[in-house]
């Protein structure tokens, strides 16, 4: 369906308003808001199950009532047309109600994950002005700066046999939905402003592209930060489908994830780049429910493997422009890097030179996305939404505005659009947008540092790393340890750096600029701490060492070092556990690997696993085990 758009070369669009393409249909009307349509499933289908999690489920009736209930607390509190209301709770039926809610009180709401250090999350609220937070009893209180504080459980208890009888507000396509922060090149995070129009495009988009009727069944297991999370729910409870939440072990291993979605009969999923590339390559039963693997959020390097019982498809687009911009289907084969796909419904792609004229197809531009999609702009900051989102003069509406992206893309043949990567320094790491910038700007006030950089470099598994480099204070040089403690009390684990390399001073362009180029890469004897890596004492922490160190493709690792705090992730995790079950014969899982988080205390797991396994021995098995 998608690859039968009509692309005009010099300004490609999705199906604007009139347009009879396939794949197509008109901008939702302004009166047809979502918490309108869940509300319209909630009395045509009461009992139809609109949430799963760990064996329970809501209702639409349940979940519209509740959310009724919420919203008449919330104006209670005047909660009003784009005010915004901080939401701080862990995935669960709670944050999706508040949501709902906070759309039928007329604000919107403002994503906050709960395993955010404390220090990000009072910055974004200072930063946001929220007029109330909403979160669990006793969490939210010290960080409230003197807001009110809702919690789902205490208040829904208050207002249960009461009916929610406040008039709900028509929601104008103009008004605030929610603003995202993501990482900002000028030293903090940046909250970006999206349109109950800007979301309602991309819903409808969504239903229409991928069929979406009330018998899917969805997931929901993106990073509760992360726009992907609002757009893995609403498309779904607009018309009467279900979702179901994934837990932490699961939404992070391929395996698990795998044997999830087949379990749960998830018919449309959304994982990252990061998941996708492995579960690509995995066999599937043939008679699995999942219709379409979708992926975004980093460069996809893989093509599905032939056989899968269903599509994928990547997606491409920034916060700014909600979520998604460009999709395409991913055939099984193909030349260089995926496809990022064409502009969906309402949306424009312009690829434009440093003078701001279209490039030629085949030419590299800078990505400017105009259409239905594109946000308010930036959160208290006009200066910076005046720089980024630019007036249209290629034949947008009148008055309508290009978001300059800052990434690259060239025009293929068939009208798809390949990525070239960023004009500035921004990175995706795991999925997340990173400004480097922001993680210096950080790192520059522990008291030891006297000055510092932070890049990306790219491991031995192709995936990319933070990398920092530091000048220390000679008198007093911290450790990594200490650098990474600092960090970890003001940035979210992402954004931690996997390395650290000390300098005595930080290369510079012959203009004073920092030289990049000339940063050196991290190895042994330019650790921050200079210390020989603590070695291994027994044959099983040798070989686990072995395994580990091949994994991460670097050799100054000790046993007692986090694998967390190194550079390890969920996936490679997954490597580690998969090579330790065949080399050591134990049934080790990946959550053993989150509780231990060190070679030495992973080894003492195996080994205890180990000896169970032989003491539930006969002693003929034994016997015949020691003879091998």
């Amino acid at each position: 369906m998608m690859a039968e758009r009509v692309i005009d070369v010099l300004s490609m669009k999705g199906a604007d308003d009139g347009d009879d393409l396939p794949g197509s249909q008109p901008a939702w009307s302004s009166a047809i808001a979502i918490p309108a349509l869940v509300t319209r499933m909630a009395v045509a289908t009461p009992e139809a199950v609109a949430l799963r999690a760990a064996g329970s489920v809501l209702s639409y009736g349940e979940l519209n009532a509740r959310a009724d209930r919420l919203a008449d607390r919330l104006g209670e509190l005047h909660l009003a047309p784009d005010f915004l209301a901080g939401i701080c709770l862990e995935r669960s039926f709670d944050r999706i109600i508040a949501t709902l809610a906070v759309w039928k009180a007329g604000g919107a709401f403002l994503p906050l994950d709960p395993a955010w250090p404390e220090a990000r999350i009072a910055t974004i609220l200072a930063d946001a002005g929220c007029a109330l937070l909403i979160g669990r009893a006793g969490a939210m209180e010290h960080l409230g700066q003197g807001l009110p504080v809702v919690t789902p459980d205490r208040d829904a208890a208050r207002s249960e046999d009461r009916p929610a009888a406040m008039p709900q507000p028509a929601l104008d396509r103009d008004r605030l939905a929610y603003v995202i922060y993501t990482s900002g090149s000028t030293g903090g995070p940046k909250g970006v402003e999206i349109t109950h129009g800007n979301l309602c495009n991309l819903v409808s988009w969504h239903v229409d592209a991928f069929v979406v009727t009330a018998a899917d069944r969805a997931s929901h297991l993106a990073g509760l930060g992360f726009d992907a999370a609002i757009w893995e729910i609403w498309p779904y409870l607009s018309v009467g489908a279900s979702v179901s939440l994934a837990d932490d072990i699961v939404r992070t291993a391929p395996d698990l994830l795998q044997g999830w979605l087949v379990e749960e009969e998830i018919s449309i999923a959304f994982v990252p780049t990061a998941l996708a590339g492995p579960m690509i390559a995995m066999d599937w039963p043939e008679h699995t429910a999942l219709r379409h693997l979708l992926t975004g959020a980093d460069t996809l390097h893989n093509y599905p493997r032939p056989g899968l019982p269903f599509t994928l498809v990547n997606n491409y687009g920034p916060s700014e422009c909600t979520v998604v911009a460009t999709s395409a289907m991913i055939a099984p084969a193909g030349d260089g890097l995926p496809p990022i796909g064409w502009p969906i419904a309402n949306t424009r792609i312009h690829l434009l030179d440093g003078e701001g004229f279209p490039v030629r197809p085949g030419e590299v531009g800078e990505i400017h996305i105009g259409g239905a999609s594109v946000g308010r702009g930036y959160r208290n900051d006009p200066e910076l939404t005046s720089a980024r989102f630019v007036p249209d003069r290629l034949g947008g509406q009148p008055g309508g505005r290009l978001y300059r992206t800052g990434d690259l893309g060239a025009l293929r043949l068939d009208g798809q659009i390949m990525f070239h990567g960023r004009i500035d320094t921004q990175e995706k790491i795991r999925g997340h947008r990173v400004e480097p910038a922001e993680i210096a700007g950080v790192l520059s006030g522990h008291r030891a540092v006297q000055s510092c950089a932070v890049a990306a470099r790219t491991g031995k598994d192709g995936e990319k790393q933070l990398v920092a480099y530091i000048v220390p204070d000679p008198a007093a040089p911290p450790t990594a340890e200490e650098v990474r403690g600092f960090l970890a009390g003001q940035l979210p684990d992402y954004m931690i750096p996997a390395r650290f390399v000390r300098l005595d001073a930080l290369p510079l362009t012959a203009n004073g600029k920092l030289d990049r180029a000339a940063l050196p890469e991290p190895n042994c004897a330019n650790g921050l701490d200079r210390n020989a890596a603590c070695a291994p004492g027994t044959p099983t922490e040798r070989h686990l060492l072995a395994i580990v160190t091949d994994i991460l493709g670097r050799d100054d690792i000790g046993v007692d070092d986090n694998f967390f705090l190194i550079g390890g992730h969920s996936l490679m995790g997954a490597q580690i556990v998969l090579r330790a079950r065949a080399d050591f014969g134990v049934e080790l899982t990946l959550l053993q690997l989150f509780e231990a988080r060190t070679i030495g205390t992973l080894a003492m797991t195996i080994e205890q696993l180990i000896e169970e396994a032989v003491e539930s021995m006969s002693e003929e098995e034994a016997r015949r085990l020691a003879t091998k």
